[in-house]
């Protein structure tokens, strides 16, 4: 037997645990007793309630619509377009770098773009809106 101490949301639990193996025998002079299964939650205590379900992804914006965002934090290395020029999707419209290499950015849908939000040379974080095509 084997006495563990665990730590679960903050209480802690001291629990004697028997090794097992394929070829396991009983230590002698040992009674073979059975404990109590541990269940995860402290006796007296109400159950901690379930994790609110995650929000539903809202559905991708219409052809000819959205915000370009960034998918991860670097700098902005070079800006091919500008406000007012027709883009395709799929079109290569920014090149950020990040770790010493360069990611070019495509256009996530068709049309116009509307608004540059960043300049050349300049860090970008995450998920930060580059462009806006309408």
């Amino acid at each position: 037997m084997k006495t563990l101490r665990i730590t679960l949301e903050g209480k802690t639990y001291d629990v004697a645990v028997e090794v097992l193996g394929e070829n396991a025998t009983p230590v002698s002079g040992q009674p073979q007793t059975s404990a109590p299964v541990f269940s995860g939650q402290p006796q007296g205590i109400a159950p901690t309630p379930a994790p609110a379900p995650a929000p539903v992804a809202a559905p991708p914006p219409p052809s000819g619509a959205g915000s370009v965002l960034s998918p991860m934090a670097g700098q902005v290395m070079k800006i091919k377009v500008s406000v007012g020029t027709a883009v395709s999707l799929n079109q290569e419209i920014v090149v950020l770098e990040a770790m010493k290499m360069e990611t070019p950015i495509y256009a996530s849908a068709a049309g116009t773009v509307q608004a540059i939000n960043v300049k050349e040379g300049e860090a970008v974080a995450e998920g930060q809106v580059l462009l806006t095509i309408g």
